[in-house]
């Protein structure tokens, strides 16, 4: 357990684990404890960091430093108090906006990126679309975090999940006011090439499977995969198959990853 001072927000993080680095960014819904699935499975190979996005669960930062507009940065000062010159980067939901506007402004730190129900700010129509439905309170905080299948089918997972979601009681000011912030521009995906697999799932109401292939289609050389049964959070309520998917793309790329000493 640490913590970084960065532009005016005190990020918490923590270390799991050795090998390459993997960096897990959690979506709105949650913090360094939502990849409580993930983290066994992937520090048995790599060096796993999951954070709190500053105004989440532990980190800190003042209200006028709360934008999404930080969010590649915060990942980058973690990396260099880690002494960490490249990482994976595992990103959910909100957290894809930090993982794809680092990954198209600072190629050379980011060995593969994976967007999970997330279009990473890609400025694209359906994607503007849903982010300005979500933006407008249409949607209330927790209630399209997990598929209807899911909650009726396991009612203490998704009481766990409404519990790690309520530990963001730093949250300085509405989402929707920062949604926009970070967002990427075709302009900035030009000549990108970092080996970027995006996840969806059917009963995703934020970001649908037809709104994550458009953005899929603006990335250059995304992959895009299905994981059945889940809905807005399959690294929640399909784990196993996340995990799968994940460590199988990770292999590909992810043992490029160096890390300083």
């Amino acid at each position: 357990m640490a913590t970084v001072e960065t532009e005016g927000a005190r990020l918490y993080y923590e270390v799991h684990g050795d090998g390459p680095a993997v960096v897990f960014a959690h979506g709105r819904g949650g913090n360094a404890a939502s990849w409580w699935q993930q983290v066994p499975a992937f520090a048995a190979r790599y060096r796993v960091i999951v954070f709190d996005h500053r105004g989440f669960g532990r980190s800190r930062c003042d209200a006028a430093q709360f934008d999404c507009g930080h969010f590649h940065r915060d990942i980058l000062a973690i990396l260099d108090a880690e002494s960490i010159d490249r990482a994976s980067l595992v990103c959910q939901s909100m957290g894809g906006w930090g993982g794809l506007k680092l990954a198209a402004t600072h190629p050379e730190r980011v060995v593969a990126l994976v967007l999970s129900n997330t279009p990473g700010g890609v400025d694209a129509p359906a994607v503007t679309a849903a982010i300005e439905h979500l933006a407008s309170g249409a949607v209330p905080p927790g209630t399209a975090q997990l598929g209807a299948s899911f909650k009726a089918a396991n009612p203490e997972a998704a009481y766990l999940c409404a519990q790690i979601s309520g530990l963001y009681s730093n949250f300085p000011k509405p989402f929707g006011r920062i949604t926009r912030a970070g967002f990427v521009t075709a302009e900035d995906l030009r000549g990108y090439a970092v080996p970027t697999l995006m996840i969806t799932a059917p009963e995703d109401p934020l970001f649908p499977p037809a709104v994550m292939a458009e953005a899929a289609a603006a990335i250059p050389g995304a992959q895009l995969v299905e994981l059945p049964g889940a809905g807005h959070s399959p690294y929640f309520e399909t784990p196993e198959a996340f995990n799968e998917a994940v460590l199988g793309f990770l292999a590909e790329f992810g043992q490029a990853t160096a890390i300083s000493t």
